[in-house]
């Protein structure tokens, strides 16, 4: 028989030909297209010249039949005008890639109902869930631990639901690092302006950031709010707050919970004619925050690192035990400094 034949008669070339072109058995052929599984080099390479040679694609409905796996994860976000969320998407979505997974996107922002949702999702019979989202609603964890019995991470934030591995980055470590950073400047009215509530999921860098000022002796000055992340509402809540404060009791400096926000409230200070009047930190170190108009201080959350860990947990589909913490690091700029040189003049965004 004349296997080459096959493929260029338009005739589909099967596992038992490439086994047969490369000596193998079709177990090892298997093997070979499945990531992670255990074949030598050698074997890997002869497999994979047979089948270039032969023009074999393996047929991934067919062997989701037989291990019961369909190489689909589930990929919840919220939040799209974030920058943040758009990278995490982005780095999450070419790690799964690169590791022979694809991702169905599961957009839960209002006004979608999560629950019909999850329905679609669930004929797909995806291997697994990661969590990029603001709320991890309880039909998200049911959808996971009871409907499906496939494993659910949740990155970037804690909660402390059963049956949900975290992968974050060392969040208490990074408030304390900013408020040192603030004190150092000499500041000592601190605030912080919070995003939305995330219902059982929390972000401990504000846990942090109070933490290390009462260890100062000193106590949050004052907590502003932020219904979104986006860059209007940061604005808004630094412009209420110009408004219906006085120049003599507003404060030093604002750790913001994310540069979305910290932008957002900068530009209102720019507005008002402050500029450098008030210091402000960020978090996330998204790419505008690097710009010269707002030389944001903010801090870098290991993201390549905190999805490879989460796409790890889930792909291996370890039981859940306690979280995995990794480390950020604090990107050092001008925008937590007391009074810096005026930035270069531009209109606001």
């Amino acid at each position: 028989m004349n296997i080459r034949s096959d493929r260029d008669q338009g005739r589909k070339v099967t596992s038992a030909q490439v086994a047969e072109r490369a000596g193998v058995s079709k177990w090892t052929v298997s093997r070979a297209f499945t990531p992670g599984a255990s074949i030598s080099e050698n074997a890997r390479q002869r497999v994979m010249e047979a089948a270039e040679a032969l023009g074999y694609r393996p047929n991934l409905l067919a062997r989701s039949l037989t291990t019961r796996r369909t190489q689909l994860i589930g990929v919840v976000v919220d939040q799209f005008a974030n920058p943040h969320t758009q990278a995490m998407l982005n780095a999450a979505t070419l790690a799964l890639q690169q590791r022979g997974q694809l991702s169905i996107l599961l957009n839960i922002s209002p006004p979608v109902r999560s629950g019909e949702l999850l329905d679609i999702a669930e004929r797909f019979q995806v291997d697994g869930l990661l969590f990029l989202g603001t709320v991890l609603s309880e039909d998200i964890v049911r959808f996971a631990t009871e409907r499906q019995h496939v494993p659910l991470v949740q990155l970037f934030r804690t909660t402390e639901v059963d049956g949900v591995q975290i992968v974050a980055i060392q969040e208490h470590a990074a408030g304390a690092e900013i408020a040192r950073l603030l004190l150092g400047e000499g500041h000592r009215r601190l605030g912080y302006l919070a995003g939305p509530d995330s219902g059982r999921s929390r972000l401990p860098r504000l846990d942090g950031y109070r933490q290390t000022l009462e260890d100062h002796g000193l106590t949050l000055a004052a907590t502003l709010a932020a219904t979104d992340y986006r860059h209007a509402l940061g604005y808004q809540a630094m412009h209420d707050y110009l408004q219906r404060t006085p120049a003599a009791q507003r404060l030093d400096a604002l750790f913001c919970e994310n540069d979305i926000l910290a932008i957002g409230a900068l530009d209102a200070l720019h507005q008002a004619g402050l500029d450098g009047q008030l210091a402000i930190v960020g978090f996330d170190d998204i790419e505008l925050a690097a710009s010269p108009r707002y030389r944001l201080t903010s801090y870098q959350p290991n993201l390549d690192a905190v999805v490879d860990s989460a796409i790890t947990h889930l792909l291996d589909r370890r039981i859940p035990g306690d979280p995995t913490l990794l480390p950020g690091r604090l990107v050092v700029r001008d925008s937590h400094r007391a009074n810096p040189e005026p930035p270069p003049a531009g209109p606001s965004r």
